[in-house]
């Protein structure tokens, strides 16, 4: 089964805090998901982002006064709650507004994979995953939030995340 964490980059102006239509926006932007992650204003991560989340917690072990910005590339904002009609198929939700884009993107910006990675890449590798492997697979998607995080703060724009299965 695939299952995708599907971050897009919106104006908060454009978003409705509605589940059913925020979901149908979420839909939409996946299957353009190629076009829109050319030009910068999509992301997904493919089933590892919990563990991409525990990366960046370790972010605790480095700082110990560091805020809680590590908490905001992965989960960070509200859910979306359902509405009365919705199903079971659809999508978790929710939305980072602009403040938290921008401290998201701060955090990513400032922190060190290299350091990350010393602290948490041995729970990975004794959970049994190839060393080599998912050290670039890791480094992979932080290249990429960085990325992402830093163009949707530097454009203002809020983060909608939406997860596929």
């Amino acid at each position: 089964m695939s299952i995708h964490m599907h971050l897009r980059a919106v104006a908060e102006s454009e978003i409705r805090d509605d589940h059913t239509w925020l979901a149908a926006f979420m839909w939409k932007a996946w299957e353009n998901h190629p076009d829109e992650y050319a030009a910068g204003i999509a992301e997904s991560i493919d089933k590892v982002w919990r563990s991409v989340n525990d990366l960046y917690a370790a972010a605790d072990v480095l700082d110990a006064d560091a805020d809680d910005s590590w908490e905001l590339p992965i989960y960070g904002g509200r859910p979306v709650a359902h509405g009365a009609a919705a199903g079971p198929s659809d999508p978790p939700l929710g939305i980072l507004e602009p403040p938290g884009v921008s401290r998201a993107a701060g955090f990513l910006a400032r922190v060190s994979f290299e350091e990350l990675w010393n602290v948490a890449g041995a729970e990975f590798v004794r959970a049994g995953w190839d060393e080599a492997q998912v050290r670039q697979e890791f480094l992979d998607c932080h290249t990429g939030l960085q990325g992402f995080y830093g163009r949707a703060a530097a454009a203002g724009h809020a983060v909608v995340r939406a997860v596929w299965a």
